[in-house]
């Protein structure tokens, strides 16, 4: 974006008409930065400039755990640990739940007979916890702390505290329903009501009851969150009592926008440089956004903007933060920046809870959030940008009070704050559940009749059923009970049409190929976009292009980026995103690891795409597009009409008969996303052949 745009906005804190009130024109104020009482307001109110971020003697981490609210009743709160099997803690944000009662269990003996599992929702949140209680209890990460996230476990024999995400945990549980390991499970942040969070609130309350019954060590369960229904948690928990804890008294001060403003990115834009000219370079923000594109993009600009001339003695360190971003990069967003320089982070919620980001001053949060929810009926995911619930909105809040007074501008109306729902709706009510299935089955457990807090529907678990006795994971729909092969596929941390493909792929001779390419399609898109160098993009690409289509596309850049040299360097020749494959590659040798233990036999097909092909439809069999005469594709399943997503390599190429795709979305239409040319021949052999050939409308497959 050009620096010289004009920026407008209007804020005021408060519902009453009296309310503070910032005007923002930046191209009309971005050279007061630099001298008069431009300067005198960059340097803050007081006019004594920016600190030093690195010189000042700060209080020691043992005077940090003591000045926390939960110190001085850290004794009540191991009484009640010790009385009560079942515990509720409702903890106001910074009041040091997620860090500091772990510890009090380990300190006062709780952990002589098993270890206490702390669940995150997300990995960042699990090594970073990790990482600040390690340092408090003067240890190695690893040691008497540790952590355990997808392709990592930092943990051994010594570890008494484990971090860990929803998933590793309920992965651990197929291997043993019991938790016998686990003296207590603490399920942080339950609130989000992630589907893993979901399924393990059935599972440890189980393994609670079966513990008990079955004569053996006792398990405790915490619950905890800053905000959440505690009534109906309190509920599905047999009534257990609530606790709850006073968080910091560090106050925020919220804004909202004074009226609704379409365009929530430029809102933010202008915000944040709005705070960057008057307040002192140590005040770091985070902005909440939705998504990696939309992160990059305005990452890009505000560099670029950072850079301009007006902002020469106001430099600024932006930083990106989302799910898909390789650890490390993850991790930089915790280190101080220099002195002098003010970091930027934009997140996407995954900044919401439990991570606390060292000099947070100010949050700037878009009301937004992006949301995925799957139809039953027609197959389709719709993925949107939806507002987001007040409980959302209040942890983003909190982001900006975890040290010190802070403020909060939020690029929504009060208005809107109060039509937004009071919680968010549970993952688990609007998702494909066929891998939720997969896992309570590997469990020995009956779907139908497991005790879910807040059950889906029985469609979603019929449809899911289905899925999975046509991918024969399962050898009955009323009796579901998992095949050999389905045992296999729950190994996988995968769809299970992936872990099917895989599963089958020796059989085609393309193991390799097809880890690749199920690699690639489990993180964020490989290829770089931009008007700006379309022209050069479209060249660097089109040596990948499959004439098949985008899974063999991805296959073709992924082998050249395993053997390239310099990757980092090849990829930005190429326009690819570095990122993005490093993290297809860890995925990649994860998955050849679980391969092994299924004693599946290493294999590759070289150029022969047809076995990929053929491969791909042994998984994604339901996932077939039939070309219309108004050159829509009719999925065959769903009926569903669809366009191809423009990022496809087949768009603008005469359209085939028939084509197998990955996804079905839909944002302002219907599209087919990840699609691979296929021959109509090679339908007839497909679990679901009678109902393709059913509501075929050509006579090609007959």
């Amino acid at each position: 974006m050009n620096p010289k745009t004009n920026f407008s906005g209007n804020f005021y804190c408060g519902k009453g008409e009296n309310g503070y009130k910032i005007n923002i024109n930046v191209k009309r104020k971005l050279k007061q930065v630099l001298g008069g009482d431009g300067e005198k307001r960059f340097r803050g109110e007081n006019g004594q400039g920016q600190r030093n971020r690195n010189t000042t003697a700060g209080p020691t981490l043992e005077e940090q755990r003591q000045s926390l609210p939960l110190f001085p009743v850290r004794q009540k709160i191991i009484q009640q640990i010790r009385e009560n099997d079942t515990l509720i803690f409702l903890g106001e944000t910074g009041s040091g739940k997620t860090t500091q009662i772990p510890q009090y269990v380990h300190e006062c003996g709780l952990t002589r007979n098993g270890v206490v599992a702390v669940t995150q929702p997300r990995r960042i949140a699990a090594i970073s916890v990790a990482q600040r209680v390690a340092q408090e209890k003067s240890c190695q990460v690893g040691d008497l702390v540790g952590y355990t996230v997808r392709f990592e476990d930092c943990t051994s024999d010594a570890t008494r505290i484990r971090y860990m995400t929803d998933g590793t945990l309920l992965r651990e549980a197929i291997r043993d329903r019991l938790l016998l390991v686990y003296s207590m499970i603490i399920l942080d942040e339950a609130h989000e009501r992630t589907v893993n969070t979901d399924v393990l609130f059935g599972i440890v309350k189980e393994a609670q009851k079966l513990r008990r019954e079955g004569r053996k060590p006792p398990l405790k369960i915490i619950i905890m969150s800053a905000t959440m229904d505690v009534d109906h948690f309190s509920a599905y928990f047999n009534n257990c009592k609530i606790i709850y804890l006073e968080g910091r008294t560090f106050p925020v001060k919220i804004r909202h926008v004074k009226r609704n403003e379409h365009d929530y990115v430029q809102t933010c834009l202008i915000t944040l440089f709005d705070i960057h000219r008057n307040a002192p370079l140590d005040h770091d923000i985070l902005i909440f956004l939705t998504g990696q594109e939309e992160i990059d993009a305005l990452t890009e600009q505000a560099k670029s903007i950072a850079k301009s001339a007006e902002f020469h003695d106001a430099p600024m360190k932006v930083l990106p933060l989302y799910s898909q971003l390789p650890q490390h990069k993850q991790m930089e967003v915790f280190k101080p920046a220099p002195q002098g320089v003010r970091k930027v982070i934009l997140a996407t919620n995954i900044a919401e809870t439990s991570l606390t980001i060292s000099g947070i001053k100010y949050v700037i949060d878009s009301g937004v959030v992006k949301q995925k929810v799957y139809n039953t009926v027609t197959g389709m995911e719709t993925l949107k940008v939806v507002k987001i619930s007040q409980a959302q909105a209040w942890q983003r809040t909190g982001r900006a009070g975890r040290e010190s007074e802070g403020f909060c501008y939020r690029a929504y109306t009060v208005s809107e704050f109060e039509k937004m729902s009071i919680m968010t709706t549970p993952e688990i009510l609007r998702s494909n559940l066929s891998t939720t299935v997969l896992q309570l089955l590997a469990l020995g457990i009956d779907c139908m009749n497991f005790d879910f807090m807040d059950k889906p529907s029985r469609e979603s678990l019929n449809s899911a059923i289905k899925l999975l006795y046509e991918l024969k994971a399962i050898a009955s729909i009323e009796r579901p009970t998992l095949t050999e092969a389905g045992r296999k596929m729950s190994q996988f941390p995968l769809d299970p049409r992936f872990s099917k493909i895989l599963l089958e792929a020796p059989n085609f001779g393309c193991l390799s190929e097809m880890i690749m390419i199920i690699a690639v399609l489990s993180g964020e898109n490989i290829f770089h976009s931009s008007t700006e160098k379309r022209d050069q993009i479209l060249v660097a690409h089109s040596k990948f292009v499959s004439k098949f289509g985008d899974h063999l596309t991805i296959l073709n850049a992924f082998r050249e980026f395993l053997n390239a040299e310099n990757p980092k360097a090849w990829c930005f020749k190429h326009f690819l995103n570095y990122r993005n494959l490093m993290y297809a590659n860890e995925v990649r040798k994860q998955l050849m690891e679980i391969c092994k233990r299924c004693n599946l036999n290493e294999s590759s097909c070289g150029n022969d795409f047809d076995q990929v092909r053929r491969c791909l439809l042994v998984g994604l069999f339901g996932n077939i597009g039939e070309l219309q005469k108004d050159q829509m594709y009719l999925t065959l399943t769903g009926r569903q009409k669809a366009k191809l997503h423009p990022s496809s390599a087949l768009c603008h190429k005469p359209l085939a008969d028939y084509v197998v795709y990955t996804d079905l979305v839909a944002t302002e239409r219907a599209y087919l996303k990840f699609i691979t040319i296929i021959d109509s021949e090679w339908l007839h052999d497909l679990p679901n052949a009678s109902k393709l050939r059913r509501y075929s409308t050509s006579n090609n497959f007959r």
